[in-house]
């Protein structure tokens, strides 16, 4: 009896060197502080970001941190995600700046800001 070759195809998912969002909400209701567990005392806006491979969180959260006064509100070195926050010219001053970074030094693909 002839068997039928059958071929199998595994699909997996490998991420680049990417940020797949970087947005910025500006005055956003006290109460998003609060599910976020932030403190709403250190600014009126949030920044969030989300960069692969994961590791690249930290260097993000160094470059935001350096170039104006923000805040590390939440740091996820395993998904990488980033949540900052500060003054709404200051989180989006650093947003970009990683973003700049980020294409101009490490040759990720980015996106571009966003906001809200």
């Amino acid at each position: 009896m002839y068997e039928e070759m059958k071929q199998r195809i595994i699909q997996e998912h490998v991420p680049g060197k990417q940020i797949t969002l970087a947005h910025v909400i500006s005055n956003p209701q006290p109460e998003l502080f609060n599910v976020l567990d932030l403190d709403k005392e250190k600014g009126n806006a949030i920044g969030i970001m989300n960069i692969t491979p994961c590791e690249g969180v930290i260097i993000a959260a160094d470059v935001a941190t350096k170039t104006v006064a923000v805040n590390i509100g939440f740091l996820e070195r395993s998904d990488g995600s980033l949540m900052i926050t500060g003054d709404v010219s200051s989180v989006e001053t650093a947003i970009q700046e990683v973003i700049n970074y980020f294409t101009e030094k490490l040759n990720y693909d980015c996106v571009s800001m966003t906001q809200m």
